[in-house]
């Protein structure tokens, strides 16, 4: 199969789809099954690339895997847990970033870990450093070399207080999944609380952990000297759910998300009312369309949550090159997140990106001289282009875009968009979409 998608834009997106478990919890919930005793069953599990890649990095140290793509269930033994080869780890990986979730769990199981090189999305500055310090302040050693690093645990890791300047996703997962078995009590201060680390904390008590969420993003990890495995229904993707809003209302379309859940996605429902598009909350998902008229021009500040997910931003965007008026967008998470905005001005949309804050108070990107302020100015019609991925989201905002212009685009590189989107052209075609793989 090609990496490359031929898209006729111009009709409006129509039907039902299904989205399955958050991409951005099911691998990190797969990590955490080798802190286990015994077997774990996870369900409501995607077909995505990163599940796959995560799977043989469990099964490269010993895990037994299991998944049934069909039903979504998988099933994960952590009895014979061993070391890994170097460069197993390292050609299996590729540009994940997965490995280094690794860490705590092997630390504790094996008392060494080795993680290659790091890839990943270009959006933004997420170094490694932080996590490595994190390792150190529970006993780690870090030996950094030519191919990676390698760390060891010459005695049982030990709890600790951490104080997150930022409130990392990534941080307060690496710090969950090391705390659990560490001796003693752990305290996080600045705690990430989006859903899918709540639904990570869920999994780990589940299994025998005793974490507490205090106010003022402080959470507590007593340490456990054994966790058994866990049987877990992952919460639903709201990524995923809120891009096929968005190429609803861009398309001007009428989308039900089966799978798709309030109480997770409430920021996105208030901002797509706002903009001009409606939705209805049902029992088993959400239908969202665009009622006709106008769509309006908003001022959106991303943040954590329970702020607007930067994972939000870019393809409503794409909407609102269609709003009337001048929308301006704050981005506060990641740094260098409107570079996919040039592709959509080759498509015909005024958008202009600016280095201070923009629609919202000063944030720490206002004063380091990135672009991560936007004002997009519409409605424009989008033309068909020749289009190339950058990144995971940003790829899926240039497919909606494709599907809102009039003409043929060529999107090239869209293997990236199967690593967090489950099969998105059987859903394409579901929705009355005109594309074809080159």
């Amino acid at each position: 199969m090609t990496d490359l998608l031929y898209v006729n834009g111009g009709t409006p997106l129509q039907g039902t789809i299904s989205v399955r478990g958050a991409k951005n919890f099911v691998s990190k919930a797969m990590v955490a099954s080798l802190l286990g005793e015994s077997p774990s069953v996870l369900r409501n599990v995607p077909q995505i690339r990163d599940v796959g890649v995560v799977s043989g990095l469990l099964e490269l140290h010993g895990v037994g895997v299991k998944y049934d793509p069909e039903a979504g269930v998988l099933d994960l033994d952590p009895s014979d847990v061993e070391a890994a080869h170097v460069a197993d780890i390292d050609a299996h990986a590729g540009s994940s970033r997965i490995p280094i979730l690794f860490c705590g769990p092997l630390l504790h199981r094996l008392g060494e870990a080795f993680i290659p090189d790091l890839g990943g999305c270009r959006i933004g500055d997420r170094p490694i450093d932080y996590h490595l310090e994190i390792l150190r302040q529970f006993g780690a050693v870090v030996d950094k070399r030519p191919n990676g690093i390698h760390l060891r645990a010459p005695r049982r890791l030990q709890g600790t207080k951490i104080s997150l300047p930022y409130p990392s996703v990534g941080a307060t997962e690496q710090l969950l999944l090391t705390a659990v078995r560490a001796e003693g009590i752990t305290e996080l201060t600045g705690a990430a609380t989006e859903p899918e680390i709540m639904d990570l904390i869920a999994v780990l008590q589940k299994m025998g952990a005793i974490i507490s969420v205090d106010t003022d993003r402080v959470i507590k990890i007593e340490g456990v000297d054994r966790l058994d495995g866990y049987s877990h229904t992952a919460l639903g993707d709201r990524i995923e759910a809120a891009s096929w809003a968005s190429a609803a209302l861009a398309t001007g379309g009428d989308v039900t998300i089966k799978g798709a859940t309030q109480p997770e996605m409430m920021t996105f429902l208030n901002t797509f009312r706002k903009v001009g598009g409606q939705f209805d909350v049902q029992e088993d998902g959400i239908r969202f369309w665009h009622p006709g008229g106008d769509l309006r021009s908003i001022v959106l500040e991303t943040d954590v949550h329970p702020g607007f997910m930067t994972d939000w931003q870019q393809p409503l965007v794409v909407a609102l090159t269609q709003a009337t008026g001048l929308s301006i967008v704050h981005e506060t998470v990641y740094e260098n997140r409107f570079g996919f905005t040039e592709a959509l001005r080759q498509m015909g949309a005024t958008i202009q990106v600016y280095k201070e804050c923009l629609g919202g108070g000063a944030c720490r990107f206002g004063a380091r001289n990135f672009h991560h302020s936007a004002v997009v100015s519409g409605p424009t019609p989008l033309e068909a282009a020749d289009i190339e991925v950058p990144d995971l989201r940003g790829g899926f905002s240039h497919l909606i875009a494709a599907l809102a212009a009039k003409g043929t685009s060529t999107v090239r590189g869209i293997s990236l968009i199967d690593r967090g989107y489950e099969a998105f052209q059987d859903k394409l075609v579901a929705l009355g979409a005109d594309v074809a793989r080159g």
